[in-house]
């Protein structure tokens, strides 16, 4: 398979070769019983009672192979039922034809919105870290292609007060035109997933600003772009509703809120009235302003001006309060009056990182019971992740966002939809009982020497890889577990077990890491994973690993074994 020489002592050369990948006993006895299946259908009797295949799958993988998808692998098909040890070997250990889980969407797509977790990012427009690097289009157009159904613009004006400008405000980021920014979200805002793309909006614009944004929307997207009329939208509609739309979500101008007031105090209901047939009121901020609060004060004072504009008029604001399908807001006030659930108003509430911790010791009920009818964001939380910073929770989000195909789009389970007769709902810290096992086999790993140069790892010898698994999930059942290490070896041969008892498998995530042992420093990065327990195909899989962007690696893989029961 390929030779490394490496140089000892600076005096002689010792030279390593890479051993063949050989069929762990598990891959040898499941090619044994697959030739002696019974009718001489092998290969799909494995696919079915092994692999548990459905059989619409099981058509397509044979199909593959016998289209040639598989390079040499497609010889054995339709000229033997059982293929040769080696090709079963080579399509057992190919990620695009034995995939660890599924790619495509087979959730029910139809509920609202708000019934789903959705693929967030957090400042799309920076190239970097979020206080000096550049603001660019070429970040949001990543991350739309990675599948990301959330994309979040800072809108400031430019010093000339004349134009809109995207940058993170307070600091030294360099700015990006808007226009540009729109114009690349509508080329690829469906280039990963075809279901509905949410922009919000942070907005720092005066009036005349804000009109002149709404002009661009509506230029830009055109029939792309979701306008709800007054009186449809008293939930969320659902993401297979809304396909192929481009969604806004903001503020509601401050300006126009205090409009209303001044109208409501003049008793001038026919002018309301006029107002309210262009936009659906109800679907104000219902974060009140006027609130004593005691309960949980809000930690960050909110950017947007609340005095009245000397240039407002109303026909402008109502222009642009007219895109907004979403309206978002802080909690001002009591929190508890904050996460009441409404049905008539449709709503999106950020919280700080301190606030969502708070709320879910204090207001874990209200936090359970509003996740159905609102949407809840965290800026700083698994939720709202800056894709600039390669780290742990980056890496669980993208991983979670692997499930349903990889749409965007994922179910909340119905235990954090449903609230019991007496007001229960899901406690996350409670005691509970195991209700699945994950079995995880670590067969063995390839391809780092495809991927890495020889001395990437190891100046004067082969890597010496180990292996982490583990789960990431509720606090009960987060644990991260080894393999022991294979020293001077390129193809790692573990051959070991684990097993991981879940209390909670609907938001269990498996964790995959590889490491390279080294004595004297830090070990060295060999690629990760993370996927969605629930999403795991059972049997034989290849495995394929990730840098720490969450790029693929054209090579490296690993050959595991899964079973929940």
């Amino acid at each position: 398979m390929g030779s490394y020489a490496y140089r000892y002592c600076m005096c002689f050369t010792r030279k390593f070769r890479s051993p063949d990948a050989h069929p762990p006993p598990d891959v040898r006895a499941a090619h044994a019983a697959a030739a002696a299946h019974a009718g001489g259908d092998g290969l799909r009797g494995f696919l079915a009672e092994v692999q548990g295949e459905h059989p619409s799958e099981a058509d397509r993988i044979l199909a593959a192979l016998c289209g040639g998808a598989a390079g040499g692998i497609a010889r054995f098909v339709g000229r033997s039922p059982v293929p040769t040890l080696d090709d079963f070997f080579g399509f057992l250990f190919s990620p695009d034809l034995n995939p660890p889980i599924a790619n495509k969407v087979h959730q029910d797509m139809s509920a609202p919105i708000s019934h789903y977790y959705v693929f967030t990012g957090h400042n799309s427009y920076l190239t970097g870290n979020q206080l000096n690097s550049d603001s660019s289009d070429i970040p949001i157009i990543t991350a739309l292609q990675r599948g990301v159904r959330v994309i979040e613009l800072d809108m400031w004006p430019n010093s000339a007060k004349n134009h809109v400008e995207i940058l993170h405000g307070g600091t030294l980021t360099a700015p990006v035109d808007i226009l540009r920014c729109l114009k690349s979200i509508k080329e690829h805002a469906f280039s990963a997933s075809t279901y509905p793309l949410i922009i919000t909006l942070e907005d720092h614009l005066t009036a005349d600003l804000q009109a002149k944004v709404a002009e661009m929307i509506r230029e830009t997207f055109g029939d792309l772009l979701y306008v709800p009329s007054s009186d449809t939208l008293n939930e969320f509609p659902s993401p297979e509703a809304l396909m192929k739309r481009i969604i806004i979500s903001t503020k509601p101008p401050g300006e126009f809120k205090e409009f209303l007031k001044a109208q409501d105090n003049q008793k001038n209901s026919g002018k309301t009235a006029e107002l309210a047939e262009e936009g659906n009121l109800r679907r104000l901020d219902s974060n009140a302003d006027d609130s004593d609060g005691k309960d949980e004060p809000d930690e960050e004072e909110d950017d947007e001006s609340e005095e009245e504009d000397p240039k407002f008029q109303p026909d402008t604001a109502c222009e642009y309060r007219k895109l907004i399908t979403i309206h978002a807001g802080k909690p001002k006030g009591h929190l508890r009056d904050a996460l009441k659930v409404d049905p008539d108003k449709v709503r999106r509430l950020s919280l700080s990182e301190t606030q969502l911790s708070k709320a879910t010791v204090s207001h874990g009920a209200d936090i359970i019971s509003c996740l159905e009818l609102v949407l809840v964001d965290n800026a700083k939380s698994l939720a709202f992740p800056n894709f600039q910073g390669h780290d742990k929770p980056l890496r669980l989000m993208q991983g979670f966002f692997r499930a349903n195909g990889g749409c965007g789009y994922v179910k909340k389970p119905d235990f954090l939809l449903k609230i019991g007769p007496n007001g229960e709902v899901f406690d996350p810290k409670a005691i509970m009982p195991v209700k699945k096992t994950l079995k995880v086999k670590v067969y063995m790993g390839d391809g780092w020497r495809m991927d890495f140069s020889k001395t990437h790892f190891d100046a004067f010898s082969p890597p010496d890889f180990y292996a982490r698994v583990g789960i990431a999930g509720v606090r009960a059942d987060c644990v991260m577990k080894k393999t022991r290490t294979i020293e001077d070896q390129w193809v790692p041969v573990w051959d070991e077990e684990f097993s991981f008892p879940l209390t909670v498998p609907e938001l269990a995530l498996l964790r995959v890491e590889v490491q390279e042992y080294d004595m004297s420093e830090k070990h060295d990065f060999g690629g990760q994973t993370c996927l969605p327990v629930m999403e795991l195909k059972q049997g034989i899989r290849a495995v394929p690993l990730h840098d720490r962007k969450g790029n693929r690696y054209k090579s490296v893989r690993l050959l595991m074994r899964f079973e929940l029961v």
